[in-house]
């Protein structure tokens, strides 16, 4: 017959993988940005020793099978998220990373294994790896306390996926449920002490969601009316062009058309002349004719 803790540990297996694959989502977005932007990577680093030393407790726990092989799965997830993670992360924080991932999970889980398997034997092996690995694991379940302060201090949650904080609050419950039937303290105390913390992070989200939700709303606002002022401004601009454009043009029309009052004068003047041509008697237009004398004294005096 099945025991209640096989089938508990079974529960908490498919919790477990949950809480490993929930930052799936937030790797799609830093693969597709190219940038880790303001995520932080020592939660995964530390996370990766944890599930790595808890898969050789598990090879050393007699009946330790579920927790190897949750472990297991966890470690090479881990292991994808941190060589993304220094893939795309800018160049300070990539040798950063690099250098705590060549201490803690090269290093010190290296020469954990080796003075474990070489200078430590019998019962006190797994009490000295046990005591490790519920310590890393309290590192896992307060490492997204950096998160937290960040939702405080900005006063969004956008950089604390409600998934995570949901599945640890989970996890920590149900693993702590499975170390009391097994009688394993070394699972028990950092699991209860996870689901206290997991249950922090959920009110936190709770706090400062709807804030989140309305500051974007704010923003957006802003945005859309700077948008609307920038596009009155552009269309104020086309009017005033286009109004002193006309009046460019009519000042130049005016000065090139001729003026209309002397045209019309000069046109009286002579439909006038002619006419009173036309009505001269001969008598009357012979005597406003030049006589000969004149024109001889006047060539007279031009010759003089």
């Amino acid at each position: 017959m099945v025991s209640l803790s096989f089938i508990v540990g079974i529960i908490g297996n498919i919790i477990s993988m949950l809480v490993f694959a929930s930052p799936i989502k937030t790797f799609w977005r830093v693969v597709k940005k190219k940038s880790t932007e303001n995520f932080k990577g020592l939660p995964y680093i530390t996370t990766l020793l944890s599930t790595s030393l808890w898969s050789f407790y598990g090879l050393l726990k007699p009946g330790g099978l579920l927790i190897v092989t949750v472990n297991g799965a966890g470690s090479v997830l881990q292991f994808i998220y941190v060589t993304l993670f220094i893939i795309y992360a800018p160049k300070d924080t990539k040798i950063k990373s690099i250098k705590l991932v060549a201490i803690l999970n090269v290093g010190f889980l290296g020469l954990v294994i080796a003075v474990a398997l070489l200078a430590i034997h019998g019962s006190i092996r797994l009490t000295v790896v046990g005591v490790l690995c519920a310590g890393l694991t309290l590192g896992m379940y307060a490492s997204p306390m950096a998160a937290m302060r960040t939702v405080i201090k900005t006063k969004s949650v956008e950089y604390m996926p409600f998934s995570l904080s949901f599945f640890l609050f989970l996890n920590g419950g149900v693993w702590s449920v499975y170390s009391v039937l097994v009688k394993d303290y070394y699972i028990g105390v950092p699991n209860a002490i996870g689901f206290v913390l997991g249950s922090a992070q959920l009110v936190i989200y709770g706090l400062y969601k709807n804030k989140s939700t309305s500051a974007k709303s704010t923003e957006r606002k802003e945005e859309e009316g700077s948008a609307h002022l920038v596009k009155k401004s552009i269309e104020m601009g086309d009017y005033e062009d286009k109004e002193s454009s006309m009046k460019n043009r009519s000042l130049t029309k005016g000065r090139s058309l001729p003026n209309s009052k002397s045209s019309s004068v000069s046109r009286q003047h002579s439909f006038q002349k002619i006419v009173k041509t036309h009505s001269l008697t001969p008598s009357e237009l012979h005597s406003s004719w030049p006589n000969e004398n004149d024109v001889e004294n006047g060539d007279d005096n031009n010759h003089r």
